[in-house]
């Protein structure tokens, strides 16, 4: 009967034991998850450096091999002064790509100087600009150059061609700007910032998008805003530009 007893007591400790093997080894995947899960998050959600103050590293000129010296870091600042002699444009792009993401950037534009700021934008040979395929948005001397003239959807921080500022926000040229532009697709919402007020909303795809397209000069570009993701890029419209505290936070 001891023998019994003993050999079911044995039983019971050994199928608790297995037993609590088993739950705590759940609970260590279902932590391990937990901590996955929460890694990716944080990391989804950081700020990361686009320029690092100090040199071009993370860009590439646009179709070509190597960044010419129109593109320099001065005080911190990436800056472009066009040469006197240029062959073409010289665009500078980000060597990551990217889809979601909200992108923080200072800009200061020259007296009468145009530039932009896109997305999406798709490397390809057969395309000779990034705005061939890329979104824009605008940076100019709203002041100074003859674009501003041409309608409100040509003012800085307008989504180019679509859809213009609310309201006028912009520093003078030779004056530091902060914009921060969000692109969300799977929320299917843009919006502008520019000196800490929001003066732009947009949808990034559907009919929204599409009406949007179809309502500007890039009716008939076979390849505009086609894709989702791309490369970002500031662009060379002959003019003086300058930019620092480039941050982006994927979505």
């Amino acid at each position: 009967m001891k023998r019994i007893i003993l050999a079911a007591g044995c039983f019971a400790m050994l199928a608790t034991t297995a037993c609590k093997n088993n739950n705590d080894q759940e609970a260590n995947e279902r932590d391990q998850a937990m901590v996955t899960d929460t890694t990716a998050q944080t990391t989804k959600d950081e700020w990361k450096d686009l320029f690092n103050g100090e040199n071009l590293e993370g860009w590439k000129a646009y179709n070509k091999d190597s960044i010419s010296s129109q593109w320099r870091v001065e005080d911190g600042a990436l800056v472009f002064t066009p040469a006197e002699e240029r062959n073409g444009a010289e665009n500078l792009i980000s060597k990551e790509e990217f889809e979601n993401f909200e992108l923080k950037i200072d800009w200061k534009i020259s007296e009468g100087g145009n530039s932009g700021i896109m997305w999406a934008v798709q490397e390809d040979e057969k395309y000779g600009e990034p705005y061939l395929t890329g979104p824009e948005i605008q940076v100019l001397d709203d002041e100074r150059h003859p674009d501003a003239k041409n309608g409100p959807n040509r003012l800085s921080g307008s989504l180019y061609d679509m859809v213009p500022p609310a309201k006028n926000v912009v520093n003078p040229a030779g004056v530091w700007n902060q914009e921060v532009i969000h692109i969300d697709h799977q929320k299917n919402e843009g919006w502008v910032e520019l000196n800490g007020e929001r003066i732009v909303e947009f949808p990034v795809n559907g009919e929204g998008w599409n009406e949007l397209v179809q309502n500007s000069k890039f009716a008939s570009w076979d390849a505009f805003a086609k894709e989702t993701k791309g490369h970002l890029a500031l662009q060379d419209h002959g003019h003086a530009v300058s930019f620092k505290n480039i941050k982006i936070k994927e979505l």
